[in-house]
């Protein structure tokens, strides 16, 4: 199995001793991604709806630097601060995955990085 550390730097670097994503021969498995905008590394103002949106643009960011895109992901795994948020995050999340969306798990944490509302990871197959 070959091992590849992908970065994009259309994403918010990592905030911690982890990489964007790896690539395994055909797979990406990405590490979550919150609200944070690349430029600032700052969590964009807006709520749950603002944070979903830049998680999933920063997961799309990662995914097209590895080779994949969100037409791939197979799986993703959502990690909410509060679990009344889900019809917002949901809603946002529709719009990333319209037609045929991936296997997904949500779930309620204590607290997220840097105090995010939502934070997303993918799997996915290389385009």
């Amino acid at each position: 199995m070959k091992k590849k550390v992908i970065h994009s730097e259309k994403a918010p670097k990592a905030i911690g001793p982890y990489s964007q994503a790896i690539r395994a021969d055909s797979m990406v498995y990405t590490a979550g991604q919150i609200g944070f905008d690349p430029a600032t590394m700052e969590i964009v103002s807006g709520g749950v709806e603002a944070e979903t949106r830049q998680a999933l643009t920063n997961l799309k960011n990662v995914l097209e630097a590895a080779g994949s895109s969100l037409d791939h992901v197979v799986k993703t795994l959502v990690f909410l601060q509060d679990m009344a948020d889900f019809p917002k995050m949901n809603a946002i999340y529709a719009e990333y995955f319209p037609e045929n969306p991936p296997a997904r798990s949500t779930v309620q944490v204590a607290a997220l990085p840097k105090g995010a509302l939502v934070e997303i990871e993918a799997v996915a197959l290389i385009a």
